[in-house]
């Protein structure tokens, strides 16, 4: 018979691997925050927040994910969608390149011949951009950028004026580029304006939470999945992530594809941004930086996301879907078997109890991600679900390690996860190895 005191919910296994994630990397002391802009310098390195957003909106996160931190260089590839659907793409391309320059963030990498930047995550590009975002006057294209940043979050934004002034007092080299710039004729008229836009777009104010959910804006066509509003044109998508996989991680660009496999961008604030499109975005905090200027805890979570979820852009899934080709109850819907009195009984009684999840195709994080949702959050936790792998063709070893801790969870709850039909051979053999005997 079902357990009487059946759970309210039962824990997530996604969870408890972001939580795990976490206690895992929060004794990484490496790196040092920024000093170069003196109110940055103040940041406590201690800090540490990872959230993942899935792209209908669900956020799973851990540690300090709503501590205040300036998006710095984040903005850079957000605001090249202003500028993309404020003036167009040959217009912006007339202006700024899209190849790497695999240089510093703060080189100075001009195009020989046209003098444009080499693209807009540098910071010569990003200049660039925020002079191609129209309005009638400063106030106006302010706004037109914080309103978009703002969209991308989901909530009202702001800047840190501290911090502002600190990077205007400081943007020696910042102001050095833009006359550069506006020599070559990149920009048409006094470079002031544009400087100003960029400082005040790199002290826009988000959190981790925040930068979850901007990546999983550009993951989800555009729209925050958390508001449904659009954030950026989706026919602008292709240029932002191309840009943001090839410069977004500045020199360390090709070692960031090659381990992690997503696009992204850093910020010296300590932010980190990751986007698996049609799938879910990363935010990471940290503020203490490598030599290249990108958050050391955010670059090790993100290389661990990837890895043992499988989500490396280029290791892509064979097929694509949902994973869930029907939910019932045992009240609902029930087998052909034929039951003594007792039996029908008793399954009258307990059958709303008895959840079942008949899957298909191939199971992954991102197609698995959901069931586990359900399983979770279901209120009260069913005392029996069943998963039904009758039309599973393939599970992913981060599905399998997902549904080992799923039936761990089960049993830390006194319920019971039950796989009907499942095929026999690699990789469903290894899902008894992964599971603790106790809860099998």
């Amino acid at each position: 018979m079902p357990p009487t005191d059946a759970p309210h919910h039962l824990d997530s296994p996604i969870q408890a691997f972001v939580d795990a994630l976490h206690a895992r990397f929060a004794g990484l002391t490496d790196g040092r925050v920024a000093d170069y802009i003196p109110e940055l310098a103040k940041a406590d390195a201690s800090k540490f927040g990872i959230a993942i957003a899935t792209v209908d909106g669900r956020v799973y996160e851990a540690g300090d994910t709503r501590a205040p931190f300036t998006i710095q260089s984040i903005s850079k590839p957000l605001v090249y969608g202003v500028a993309l659907e404020d003036c167009g793409a040959e217009r912006v391309r007339a202006s700024i390149g899209v190849e790497p320059s695999g240089d510093a963030f703060n080189s100075i990498s001009l195009e020989a011949g046209t003098g444009r930047p080499l693209n807009p995550m540098i910071n010569a590009g990003a200049i660039a951009t925020s002079s191609l975002v129209q309005g009638a006057d400063r106030d106006t294209r302010l706004a037109r950028v914080v309103g978009a940043l703002s969209a991308y979050a989901g909530r009202p934004l702001a800047i840190d004026e501290a911090v502002f002034e600190s990077e205007r007092s400081t943007g020696h080299r910042n102001r050095a580029i833009g006359h550069l710039l506006r020599n070559h004729g990149i920009l048409a008229d006094d470079p002031e304006p544009a400087l100003e836009l960029y400082f005040r777009q790199c002290s826009v104010v988000v959190d981790a939470r925040d930068l979850a959910l901007v990546a999983a804006t550009l993951a989800n066509g555009g729209v925050n999945p958390a508001t449904g509003q659009r954030a950026v044109a989706a026919e602008h998508l292709g240029a932002i992530l191309s840009v943001m996989t090839t410069c977004g991680m500045y020199d360390f660009a090709g070692e960031w594809v090659a381990r992690v496999g997503m696009p992204a961008k850093s910020g010296v604030g300590g932010g980190i941004v990751a986007v698996l499109p049609g799938q879910l975005g990363i935010g990471v905090y940290s503020p203490a930086l490598d030599a290249r200027g990108n958050s050391v805890r955010g670059v090790k979570v993100c290389e661990a996301i990837s890895a043992e979820l499988g989500l490396h852009f280029l290791q892509p899934p064979r097929v694509a879907g949902v994973a869930v080709r029907a939910r019932y109850d045992g009240a609902q819907v029930r087998s052909k078997r034929r039951r003594t009195g007792a039996e029908a009984a008793l399954l009258d009684r307990h059958g709303a109890s008895i959840v079942v999840h008949e899957l298909q195709g191939d199971l992954r994080f991102a197609t698995l991600e959901p069931v586990i949702r359900a399983l979770s959050e279901d209120t009260p936790a069913p005392a029996f679900a069943v998963l039904d792998f009758k039309r599973v063709a393939h599970a992913d070893a981060a599905a399998v390690r997902l549904l080992a801790r799923l039936v761990e969870a089960f049993g830390r709850r006194g319920a019971h996860l039950v796989f009907s039909r499942v095929r026999r051979g690699s990789p469903f053999d290894a899902l008894a190895a992964e599971v603790d005997a106790h809860h099998v």
